[in-house]
């Protein structure tokens, strides 16, 4: 069938925006929004000029300045997407990658779940096959592979990539797009199931991207996307989510349109807890005539639920830098005073959105002195901006802080299970988002 156009209209009477010109067409600025064309006018946060937020440094990079480009995500009025123009080209950011997926076991964890449930519910066995978009260093297709599904895993940066080659993934070494996914469609390579988890944020072409989905599908295939909750960055003021790399911030209504300007109906959600709040959405070719899934309900719920909340008000989104700067200035004010009381604090974590919370909040080695993660990809170098060095847990552990921040919040149990020896000297724990907590660890 013939992917829709913008303009025709959504699931529950919606219409897509019509845009002012053909999605997926280069933007002649970068004030005019990537899926619809609207000018963008209303700015949810103004964040200053920040480094690229995995640009970590080596020793020998401290003595030059480092890049930095502005921050400053954009609201569009017409499809309420939340967005930051490609100011470095993809290729750049993502061609060697300081994230590994495998080293979050909560998240290794998820992972094998959404396998287990996925080959159940879509009826995956040897004949079918499982694509990832930026299917990193095999986290999450190593599950599929080990129950005889076969997989193919897309994955821009090398050094990843070989990781995943390493486990028997097989890895195509490249950027997902409507070009590639023709190329594995004409190869036989379609997906049955084709996975995308917190991919569609780092997507510059949005428009090309979910063609990209639509071409590589078999026709029965079903597509899964996991993605931050716009609802859930606005509510509980997540500004350290925003970075040079996520291009895009979604609410469930402005992935409807985009999904279904491109031929994709979406038929079912779920909320989960990963990242502070995401969505998983499923989406599959639309064929007209169709009875609606029982996921159908989930849908129409949290589009309602969005709209109660604001996300298609501009209101909504010109609170949110308030919400912001109190999240800022309450773990500016903690470390002050502990360092004014004699305490000490270490951080624990090496995450992108932790470079956000720091540079913004101009925090350095004199209120941080070093935060630890157990990536060796990222020991040893320094934090881009705030240059914080990166060492080891084993670190942390023998200089025995009073107070230890956790940078990636998003797992903070997991953290201070991981860490609970933190509380055999009389150490707690510290998160700063979403809002300043004070964590006594585990018995």
């Amino acid at each position: 069938m013939t992917p829709q156009t913008p303009g025709d209209p959504l699931p529950g009477g919606q219409r897509s925006p019509a845009p002012s010109q053909p999605p997926g067409d280069p933007l002649p600025g970068a004030d005019l929004c990537r899926f619809c064309g609207a000018p963008l006018g209303l700015t949810l946060l103004d964040l200053g000029e920040l480094p690229l937020a995995n640009s970590y440094l080596e020793p020998a990079e401290l003595e030059h300045p480092e890049p930095r480009f502005p921050l400053k995500p954009k609201v569009c009025e017409r499809c309420w997407l939340v967005q930051i123009p490609e100011l470095e080209r993809a290729e750049t950011i993502f061609s060697d990658y300081a994230y590994f997926a495998s080293y979050s076991d909560s998240w290794l964890d998820h992972c094998e779940r959404y396998s287990r449930a996925a080959i159940e519910r879509f009826a995956l066995g040897p004949a079918s096959r499982v694509v990832e978009a930026a299917s990193n260093d095999g986290y999450l297709l190593q599950y599929f592979a080990r129950a005889g599904v076969p997989v193919l895993g897309i994955e821009p940066a090398t050094n990843v990539a070989a990781a995943a080659e390493s486990k028997g993934i097989p890895t195509r070494r490249a950027f997902f797009s409507e070009a590639l996914a023709r190329e594995l469609q004409a190869s036989g390579l379609a997906a049955d199931l084709f996975v995308g988890n917190n991919v569609l944020a780092h997507v510059p072409d949005l428009n090309d991207f979910v063609r990209g989905i639509y071409a590589v599908l078999t026709p029965e295939g079903v597509a899964t996307l996991e993605f931050p909750h716009l609802l859930r960055l606005l509510d509980e003021g997540q500004f350290d989510t925003i970075y040079h790399e996520h291009f895009s911030y979604f609410s469930l209504g402005t992935v409807l349109r985009v999904f279904a300007a491109h031929g994709l109906d979406l038929f079912d959600v779920d909320e989960l807890p990963t990242h502070g709040g995401s969505l998983r959405v499923y989406a599959r070719r639309a064929r007209p005539g169709l009875p609606p899934e029982p996921g159908a309900a989930r849908v129409a719920d949290l589009l309602e639920r969005e709209r109660a909340a604001g996300l298609e008000d501009a209101a909504a989104y010109r609170a949110f830098a308030a919400r912001a700067r109190e999240v800022r200035d309450e773990l500016v004010v903690f470390l002050r005073a502990a360092r004014s009381d004699g305490a000490s604090v270490l951080g624990y974590g090496a995450p992108a959105k932790g470079n956000t919370l720091l540079c913004w909040s101009k925090v350095g080695p004199d209120l941080l002195p070093f935060t630890v993660d157990r990536s060796p990809h990222k020991q040893g170098r320094f934090l881009p901006g705030s240059r914080i060095p990166v060492r080891s847990p084993d670190d942390l552990l023998a200089a025995r802080p009073d107070y230890v921040l956790i940078l990636p919040w998003n797992l903070r149990d997991e953290i201070v299970g991981q860490m609970r020896a933190v509380g055999g000297w009389g150490g707690r724990f510290v998160v700063a988002v979403p809002q300043l907590e004070v964590l006594e660890p585990p018995a």
